[in-house]
């Protein structure tokens, strides 16, 4: 019968064959469906963000200048002669008044003597025209004597006493200009080289100076901004959009280095140079060790204003385009990265200043970035937050070599 002669169509093939069959559906299945999907996408990229929030932030300004000294003196003499003895020591330091120059003083001492003279003179002349007026005057009013005689007495006792003021006057020139021949030192502070020597000509009209002192302690830096930052930041100040920043100034010097003592801002002219375009700041400086000089070129950095509503960015954050354009990476809606521009004004520190593009509450991507495309699917994390490492799923524990558990 032909259901003796029947055998199962495993049997036929063998367990060999039915092995390899088996095989290629299981192959067969898992190139198709859900498992296809799972391997030809990639997961989303893990970023790391921040949102972005306003501060208020200092607008640091960093402007050249020159040292000038806190007070300059020309000494210049006052009566002309030959100059006698120098009573200072070149580049030392000299107080006010101290003596610095003797110019001859024979013809002026020779001054004051007649004047001296003249002076007793006209005393002697006053005190006998009033003695005779002294002697008219009962003489006139008893009519012993013409009234014009006393007139004539009293005007002259008048004019010997005018001759008197105006010879002690003389005197008192005399005495000046005496004095005048030691030029002393109008103010404190360090002199410099003599510029005439002993035997030289003195004149009290010339053009050069005996030598010049100035005062560097403290000293004055004056520094160049332009005119038209200056405008721009009165407006600001004048809108509300900025604060009055802080007076303190920090010097670099020439050679890279800060200045340890701390300045104060001054003032700044009311006018512009014409030829820069500039106006001048001055702040000053102590300068108790003399570390500074007079004319020379340095760096300061203050803070000018208070920006309250700024918008900081980490430098790692922001991107630039192949036309030099600045854009950011965002995390949009539905978790997509999303590319905008945004415009930077200066640096603060490790972050930009970003002027236009930001509003608050913008979650700007500062980590994961390579490769980042707008519109790819990401994993946004707060970049503050720690990274925590899941385990292992149950029952993946390593397997010791040749299958031992």
């Amino acid at each position: 019968m032909l259901t003796r002669n029947f055998r199962p169509f495993t049997a036929l093939l063998g367990l060999p064959a039915l092995a390899s069959a088996a095989l290629l559906l299981t192959l067969g299945a898992c190139g198709s469906g859900s498992g296809q999907s799972e391997v030809g996408q990639r997961p989303p990229t893990t970023v790391g963000f921040i949102t972005v929030k306003t501060q208020a932030v200092p607008l640091t300004v960093k402007l050249d200048g020159r040292t000038v000294a806190f007070e300059t003196s020309e000494v210049r003499p006052q009566v002309s002669g030959v100059i006698r003895k120098r009573l200072f020591t070149e580049g030392g330091y000299v107080r006010a008044g101290q003596p610095l120059f003797q110019i001859d003083p024979s013809l002026y001492r020779a001054a004051v003597n007649q004047a001296q003279a003249n002076l007793a003179s006209a005393r002697a002349s006053a005190e006998a025209a009033s003695a005779k007026a002294n002697r008219y005057r009962p003489l006139a009013e008893m009519e012993a004597i013409a009234q014009q005689d006393y007139t004539d007495a009293a005007a002259q006792a008048r004019v010997a006493r005018s001759s008197v003021q105006q010879n002690a006057a003389t005197l008192d020139t005399a005495k000046i200009n005496l004095r005048f021949t030691t030029v002393p030192a109008p103010i404190s502070g360090r002199i410099g080289r003599s510029l005439v020597t002993v035997g030289g000509l003195a004149n009290a009209s010339q053009e050069t100076p005996l030598a010049v002192i100035q005062r560097t302690d403290p000293i004055y830096v004056d520094m160049q901004q332009s005119a038209a930052e200056l405008v721009n930041l009165r407006r600001r100040l004048a809108g509300g959009g900025v604060a009055s920043g802080s007076t303190d100034v920090r010097l670099l010097l020439d050679d890279g280095s800060e200045y340890a003592l701390p300045g104060t801002v001054q003032f700044s002219e009311v006018t512009v140079d014409e030829e820069t375009g500039t106006v001048t700041l001055r702040a000053r400086f102590p300068n108790p060790e003399g570390l500074l000089l007079p004319g020379m070129f340095v760096s300061a950095t203050f803070n000018q204003a208070i920006e309250s509503n700024a918008i900081l960015v980490p430098q790692q954050a922001v991107q630039r385009d192949f036309d030099g354009s600045a854009f950011v990476m965002l995390v949009g809606p539905d978790n997509k990265a999303v590319r905008r521009k945004v415009e930077t004004a200066r640096a603060v520190g490790q972050s930009w200043v970003v002027t236009k593009g930001l509003a608050r509450g913008d979650k700007v991507i500062v980590q994961g970035l390579n490769d980042l495309k707008s519109g790819a699917t990401i994993k946004p994390v707060a970049a503050s937050s720690p990274q925590k490492v899941a385990p292992p799923p149950a029952g993946t524990e390593a397997k010791a070599p040749g299958g031992a558990r």
